[in-house]
């Protein structure tokens, strides 16, 4: 076991986890398809050239990212390395900054397939395009009884290629009616483009969800995010799939104790004294606060390890400390080891046990570690 780090707070991420999930992902969706892995937000929070690096090394087809800042951050590690940028650009500079780093767009409507195909005319560059298609989550996309034109603009314009169309699963964990709703919308649009002669390389529609809880998957490809990361999401719906059971948390989540105290009984904790001892306790300091990303709103109600025990959070958790019981667990000292996620002496606690304390979902539990968390990289390619 490695001796701990000389940090107040840090992560931890396993890279030989990452490279075993992005394996069982391969192995559960079958040979026929393949994978576009999502690392926008930092790669949840992982570290985006170094999860992005390793995912390259270990088999992904396509990096997903958000925006041109993520797509450079790909491309200062992977020359030519295929990216799809999954939101949507806002401006000529956009558009201009996207054909000239070669990265594959998102386009929803005409105005956005007429401006890009302007710029990269002028560039005189060819652009990748997927074409996004609203089935039910309203955010990007056309209707689907606007794809055929759109796909067809897009498909005649000399400096744009169709080489994707997808979609969006809203509520793939919870709602199996919707879900279904949106994959029918889906082949639908498919099918009307096969009938007309427009066919594409690229068909998505399955995230993390759509590949945990639904046994029909459409498309040649599949975009895994939160999944990558080895956290199943949490649904009302039943997992399939025994390959799920294989993949591992990547990122765990570290601190230290900073101060040690008994005080007797009455005595406030943290500020606004909404938290009060109802007996003589023992409270420690730990070093790691809402400015590090441990969510403000899981105070009172999270548990952290230390010394192999679970420990409550007491009071409101303040920017840079928080303050835990460990009345029982003896002998806490200064500088001892803090498990925010992860495990510790055969226990542990998740991301999505921490998300429920906070009333929140594992996805921002991971994407709101702070920059000034130091990353520390495990695994093959350290």
């Amino acid at each position: 076991m490695s001796a701990m780090p000389d940090y107040r707070v840090w992560a931890e991420v396993d890279l030989d986890a990452l490279a075993n999930n992005l394996r069982w992902i391969r192995f559960g969706i079958g040979e026929e398809r393949r994978i576009i892995t999502v690392v926008k937000a930092d790669a949840y929070g992982h570290g985006l050239p170094q999860i992005a690096g390793h995912l390259m090394q270990h088999g992904t087809d396509i990096l997903g990212v958000a925006n041109l800042g993520e797509a450079a951050a790909v491309r200062s590690i992977g020359k030519g390395w295929p990216i799809l940028m999954l939101g949507a650009c806002c401006s000529g500079g956009e558009f201009e900054k996207l054909c000239l780093d070669g990265v594959a767009a998102t386009i929803s409507g005409e105005s956005e397939a007429l401006e890009l195909g302007r710029v990269a005319q002028r560039l005189d560059r060819q652009v990748s395009v997927h074409l996004k298609v609203d089935t039910g989550m309203g955010r990007l996309g056309v209707s689907p009884e606007g794809a055929l034109s759109l796909a067809r603009l897009i498909n005649g314009h000399a400096s744009l290629a169709l080489d994707g169309v997808y979609t969006h699963l809203s509520s793939s964990e919870d709602d199996e009616v919707l879900t279904r709703i949106q994959l029918d919308r889906f082949e639908g649009v498919l099918s009307e483009l096969t009938q007309n002669r427009l066919s594409v390389s690229h068909v998505h529609a399955m995230n993390s969800g759509g590949l945990v809880y639904e046994d029909r998957w459409v498309g040649n490809y599949v975009r895994p995010g939160l999944l990558v990361y080895g956290i199943v999401p949490s649904g009302r719906r039943r997992e399939r799939g025994e390959w799920l059971k294989r993949l591992r948390p990547v990122l765990s989540l570290k601190s230290k104790v900073a101060f040690v105290k008994e005080v007797p009984t009455g005595s406030p904790i943290s500020y606004g004294q909404k938290d009060v001892c109802s007996r003589t306790s023992v409270l420690a300091t730990v070093c790691a606060g809402y400015g590090d990303g441990v969510l403000r709103s899981g105070g009172r109600r999270m548990e952290v390890m230390i010394d192999g025990k679970r420990c409550p959070v007491r009071g409101i958790i303040t920017m840079d400390q928080m303050i835990v019981d460990v009345s029982e667990v003896p002998n806490v000292r200064r500088g001892d080891e803090v498990v925010i996620i992860g495990t510790q002496r055969g226990d542990g606690i998740s991301a999505k046990e921490q998300a429920a304390a906070a009333g929140t979902i594992p996805w921002e539990v991971l994407t709101s570690i702070t920059q000034r968390v130091p990353r520390i990289y495990r695994g093959v390619s350290v």
